[in-house]
C-alpha cells in the first residue's frame, strides 16, 4: 500500500509544481484577470509576458438626460448596454498605467410615463423634435430609445498585481445610427404599440467623457454626453447621461 501511495505522488508532483508561481498564485489566476483566467492560448503563459486587461467590457447602465428636462426623473426599466472590445496598450514596464482604444456599441432605453417626443405636430415640414402629448394622454409606457457605434480613448491606471484597483479615465467619439420613442397603449384586444423613427434631426455624432473605478473586474461607471440628442436649435435638449456597473470579461 505504501509502494503504491508512493507511486501517486511522484506521478502527481510535476503537475502541482506545474499549476503553481512560487508556491503562492496558480499561474492561470495570477496572469488571467477575468472570464478566460484558464486561457492562455495555444501555448502557456510566459511569467515575464506583460498582461493586459479590460478588453471586452459591458457597461450596464441607468439612462437620464439633462438639459430641458430634468433628471433623475425617469423610470427605473431606463436600462442601457454598452460592449467595448478593447485594445490595453501599456505605458509603463508593470503596466499600471495604459491606453485603452477598440470599438463601442451602445444601446440606449429611457423610461418616462410622462414625456413623449415626436416632430412638432403643427408644422407639417418641421425640421426639429419637440416634446408633446406631455400629461394630456394617459400612456402607461414611453420610451426614448436609441443605438450607435463609438472610438473609445481612454488612460487606465491601475495598481500591480492581478488583484488590481483601477481607474480608467477618458471618452468617445462615435456615430448615432438612430433614434426612436415607442409608447404603449391598452386597446380592447391588448396593448398598442407605435414607434416613431423619423426624427428630422436625430444628432448622428456623439461626444461623451466616461470615468470607471473599480476593483479587478467589476467598476462603478458614469458617462456624459456633451452634445444633445437632437441637433436643430428649435429643439428640445437632451444630452444623455449613464451611471451603471462595469463587468470586464478578458
Amino acid at each position: 500500500m505504501l509502494k503504491k501511495i508512493c507511486t501517486v505522488l511522484v506521478m502527481l508532483f510535476p503537475l502541482i509544481s506545474w499549476g503553481q508561481y512560487n508556491n503562492e498564485e496558480y499561474v492561470a489566476s495570477r496572469f488571467k484577470p477575468g472570464f478566460m483566467w484558464f486561457y492562455t492560448g495555444l501555448r502557456p503563459a510566459q511569467p515575464e509576458k506583460v498582461r493586459r486587461y479590460d478588453r471586452l467590457i459591458f457597461d450596464i447602465t441607468y439612462n437620464d438626460w439633462n438639459g430641458d428636462l430634468k433628471s433623475f426623473k425617469n423610470d427605473w426599466k431606463s436600462i442601457g448596454l454598452n460592449t467595448s472590445l478593447m485594445f490595453d496598450i501599456p505605458i509603463t514596464k508593470g503596466n499600471t498605467i495604459s491606453f485603452g482604444t477598440g470599438l463601442t456599441h451602445s444601446l440606449f432605453r429611457i423610461s418616462s410615463t410622462g414625456h413623449y417626443f415626436a416632430p412638432d405636430s403643427l408644422h407639417r415640414f418641421t425640421t426639429h423634435t419637440a416634446e408633446v402629448n406631455n400629461g394630456f394622454v394617459p400612456v402607461p409606457d414611453r420610451y426614448l430609445c436609441g443605438n450607435g457605434l463609438g472610438i473609445p480613448l481612454e488612460f487606465r491606471f491601475r495598481t500591480k498585481g492581478w488583484k488590481h484597483y483601477k481607474v480608467h479615465a477618458g471618452g468617445r467619439v462615435g456615430y448615432q445610427f438612430n433614434i426612436y420613442s415607442k409608447a404603449i397603449t391598452e386597446g380592447l384586444d391588448g396593448d398598442i404599440i407605435e414607434k416613431f423613427y423619423n426624427f428630422p434631426d436625430v444628432n448622428r455624432l456623439t461626444c461623451s467623457a466616461h470615468i470607471r473605478m473599480g476593483i479587478r473586474n467589476w467598476a462603478l461607471y458614469a458617462s456624459y454626453n456633451f452634445n444633445s440628442l437632437f441637433s436643430d436649435n428649435n429643439s428640445v435638449d437632451l444630452k444623455l447621461i449613464q451611471f451603471g456597473l462595469t463587468v470586464s470579461l478578458f
